[in-house]
């Protein structure tokens, strides 16, 4: 410990020595001071308090007579257990209790990954490699919009991936989807109208101040003609991967959404191209963004899924006429990305790892999730499977007298965890037959028979 910050008045009648032993005795009563911490030495908390050696010397002389703390020659002095002096008047009041995460059985949380398969060793030498004294600039203030390094290397990456031509100065680099979307919405001005898919995942209802628009989705994505009915002059889309029923924005589709915002010069697209990755059924589709020749998508994705959610790296392709209203509106901005995590990535994504993390994390997930299909399938009529395309989940439509939430609460009774579709639904309106999600990303494959077999116990249905 080599500070502690006390307010002593200078001008109170009471002497400072008395004022700051009495200070640190009431911390050491209260455990604000842990026993066993060594005070700071006098020199230092004189320094620090801006008083006199003689006043920390008196005050800690009177708690070491006291018996608060004890001394060791040449090395300084040491907070005593409080259980050892009699008459002490401790703290009453509970600690506050830190309340534990539940320890499920199982977990078929859609949002969560492999984390078996990551490639740790690679990682690390990035990561030695970067924290050197050679990378010293790294640690003043970057550019507002990310590393230029990393920027380029997401530019290939979208490029090659996901058919999206764009420059890094289009880029913008920020700590999740949620810190980047505040950003867009000042770029589109107070008076943008949101709207977006229902049932759907987005957090522009978060944090929006104002209701936003829910769309229905069907097996072809977004109501482009619904959306069309609303005074919404933004829609907010997961066209490769719909969240969470999986659909894929069809061809046909994506043309009158991109008509729609044509339209006007205030229409805009938001792209949320979350976890194209993972797709196991059929041919690869373009993004979007890589089909809008008018500048009307703002495509978004981050390295959640891709790589690991604690990354906390996503970012935002912005059309060039909303680049320089960036520039004006956040030229004070600081990235909320660390520089050494970014170049740690940057450098990753250079040498072709991250290309073959996909490529062997896209076989480990496919055959996750036909194994899961697989399971599934055993229990049918009973239950439905759908949403294959869904990324790194299924949805089950089951045949059951019970609710969503009483369902979802058998599950919880068994420690098992899911979700339901109508945790993503803005509206009360649900399907007719209750739907879960179920993720696999995290489930071992040796995990899902049992964890089907769990689930389905739980919630009193049968084999066929």
């Amino acid at each position: 410990m080599d500070m502690l910050l006390f307010e002593l008045k200078k001008n109170s009648s009471t002497p400072l020595y008395e004022q700051l032993y009495a200070s640190i005795k009431q911390a050491i009563i209260e455990a604000n001071i842990p026993i066993g911490a060594k005070l700071p030495s006098k020199r230092k908390l004189a320094q620090f308090l801006a008083i006199s050696q003689t006043t920390v010397e008196l005050a800690y002389g009177q708690l070491l007579a006291e018996g608060y703390v004890s001394t060791k020659p040449r090395v300084g002095f040491f907070v005593e257990d409080l259980e050892s002096i009699p008459l002490i008047d401790k703290p009453t009041t509970a600690p506050l209790q830190t309340e534990a995460p539940p320890a499920w059985r199982y977990s078929f949380h859609p949002g969560k990954i492999d984390s078996e398969h990551f490639p740790f060793s690679s990682w690390r030498k990035y990561a030695k490699d970067i924290f050197d004294e050679s990378s010293k600039e790294l640690l003043s203030l970057g550019d507002p919009q990310g590393e230029l390094a990393l920027r380029t290397e997401i530019a290939h990456y979208l490029y090659q991936s996901r058919g999206i031509t764009c420059d890094a100065a289009q880029i913008v680099i920020g700590s999740g989807t949620e810190q980047l979307l505040p950003i867009i919405m000042r770029l589109l001005g107070d008076d943008a109208q949101f709207a977006v898919e229902n049932p759907g995942y987005s957090a522009l209802p978060r944090i929006h101040l104002q209701d936003v628009i829910p769309v229905s989705i069907d097996e072809d994505g977004l109501r482009v003609d619904e959306l069309a009915q609303t005074n919404a002059n933004v829609v907010y889309v997961t066209p490769s991967h719909q969240f969470p029923t999986g659909a894929v924005l069809s061809m046909k589709r994506r043309a009158k959404l991109l008509k729609w915002a044509n339209e006007y010069d205030n229409r805009y697209i938001i792209e949320d191209d979350y976890d194209s990755e993972f797709r196991y059924i059929g041919k690869p589709i373009a993004a979007l963004c890589g089909l809008d020749q008018n500048n009307k998508v703002i495509y978004m994705s981050t390295f959640t899924k891709s790589l690991m959610p604690s990354l906390r790296v996503a970012y935002v392709v912005l059309p060039p006429q909303l680049v320089q209203t960036y520039r004006r509106l956040f030229n004070y901005y600081s990235s909320t990305v660390p520089r050494f995590d970014q170049h740690i990535l940057a450098n990753f994504m250079r040498d072709g790892h991250f290309a073959k993390h996909l490529n062997r994390m896209r076989t480990i997930y496919r055959k996750k999730h036909d194994l899961l299909i697989e399971e599934l399938q055993q229990y049918a009529p009973k239950i439905e499977v759908f949403g294959e395309r869904a990324g790194m989940h299924l949805l089950i439509r089951l045949q059951h007298d019970e609710t969503e939430q009483q369902l979802k609460q058998r599950a919880l009774d068994a420690a098992i965890q899911i979700f339901t579709l109508s945790d993503y639904t803005s509206t009360k309106a649900t399907s007719d037959s209750p739907t879960l999600l179920l993720g696999f990303g995290d489930l071992h494959e040796t995990q899902i028979q049992k964890a089907v077999q769990a689930l389905m116990d739980a919630l009193h249905i049968t084999k066929k």
